[in-house]
């Protein structure tokens, strides 16, 4: 009866998935759902638009991944032909082949239109990462609800989000739970970067954005020069997002000559592993300190009438994942207007003291015990129960 029920529980032909990946971190979480479809599925065909990790596991990319990779407003506007007709050619190959399912990973912008068009066809859609719709404009659920048949997402906060809205939804946790060392080498880490392993350290991440970079960094340097002056043997490492973002910095850090920070480019996790606690503009940054298990104090400032503008449209409590993991102010949030150099200096300087970080350490591993979920094998056991149902 086994060995009937099993063959029942999946479609009798091999199936096909379409996937759309956008960026690096889709690639990866792509590969590992491939990886993981395979097990269910061994004579699956996988194609789409993916990257390198993808295609290493037999995946056919229609069009190269990087064609997807837009930022800002610009350039966006300036590829839309480019990228209408990359959408138009997947959902015409779509309905051609009516594969299993779509699965759009991550990049709303784009994979939602593919996904409300296949939804109108009949074609099975799959969303991987939710859109913080839960965060700001829930407006945005009605249209979600049109267009997905599962959403997948990566903490469980997002899971009663969609399960309060009728939208059907699996939570499979976070991949990085499962990438990121549970045992960090600070030491190691500053040998690595040529650090002092003797002195206390503290890593300051302004963002990743060049509004960011120059909303936050001048402020984060402040605060820098705050603290030495009540702890003179203090270092500092910031790591740059990119080269762009390394510029930027240096030419902040040029009006500083007196502060001893160390600029690197990328290598964020290694720096954030050799510090004692981090100061940083609120994002997944939270998320990798907090797997870290480093001591934060998140902060973030929007100009004053774009705050005044998105205000409204804000429903979370908190802006850090620690913080809405708990649903309790775990780490400092000091947001807008709390963003001074003496409420950030008195907040680092706590999370610098040893007995501070003991607690915040026993409360992010609790944390981490909530997303670490094998989330490759996790998502396609919901999509094979979707494409079964």
């Amino acid at each position: 009866m086994a060995g009937l029920s099993d063959k029942l529980s999946a479609p009798m032909n091999p199936p096909t998935f379409v996937i759309v990946a956008g960026e690096a971190s889709g690639d990866t979480l792509g590969a590992d759902l491939i990886r993981a479809l395979k097990r269910l599925f061994p004579d699956a065909q996988f194609e789409g638009i993916g990257g390198p990790k993808m295609i290493a596991e037999g995946f056919v990319s229609f069009h190269p991944m990087d064609r997807l990779s837009v930022m800002g407003f610009v350039e966006p506007l300036k590829r839309l032909p480019e990228l209408l007709s990359i959408r138009r050619d997947i959902i015409t190959r779509c309905k051609q082949s009516k594969p299993a399912a779509f699965i759009g990973i991550d990049s709303p912008d784009f994979n939602l239109g593919i996904e409300k068009a296949l939804h109108n066809v009949g074609i099975k859609t799959v969303h991987y990462v939710s859109p913080s719709v839960w965060a700001w404009r829930q407006g945005r659920i009605k249209g979600i609800k049109r267009c997905v048949d599962l959403m997948l997402t990566l903490l469980p906060f997002e899971e009663a989000f969609y399960q309060q809205h009728a939208v059907p939804v699996a939570f499979v946790g976070h991949p990085l739970a499962g990438q990121i060392s549970r045992d960090p080498d600070s030491s190691g880490a500053r040998r690595q970067l040529g650090l002092d392993t003797d002195r206390p350290l503290l890593c300051i991440m302004p963002g990743s954005r060049g509004g960011e970079v120059a909303l936050m960094g001048e402020l984060f340097l402040m605060v820098a020069k705050r603290l030495l002056e009540s702890n003179p043997q203090l270092q500092f490492l910031i790591p740059a997002a990119n080269g762009d973002r390394h510029r930027q910095l240096s030419e902040i850090l040029a009006e500083h000559p007196d502060l001893p920070v160390t600029l690197i480019e990328q290598q964020s996790l290694l720096a954030m592993e050799a510090a004692d606690a981090v100061l940083l503009a609120s994002g997944t940054t939270a998320l990798e300190a907090m797997l870290l298990k480093k001591p934060m104090v998140v902060s973030y400032k929007l100009g004053k009438w774009t705050y005044k503008l998105v205000r409204p449209f804000i429903k979370t409590p908190f802006a850090s994942i620690p913080n809405l993991l708990a649903s309790a102010m775990v780490v400092p949030e000091l947001i807008q207007d709390e963003a001074t150099v003496d409420s950030l200096s008195a907040a680092v300087s706590n999370a610098l003291d040893a007995n501070a970080r003991h607690l915040v350490e026993q409360r992010f591993e609790e944390l981490y015990e909530q997303i670490n979920l094998p989330s490759g094998d996790t998502a396609a056991a919901a999509i094979n129960k979707l494409i079964c149902s």
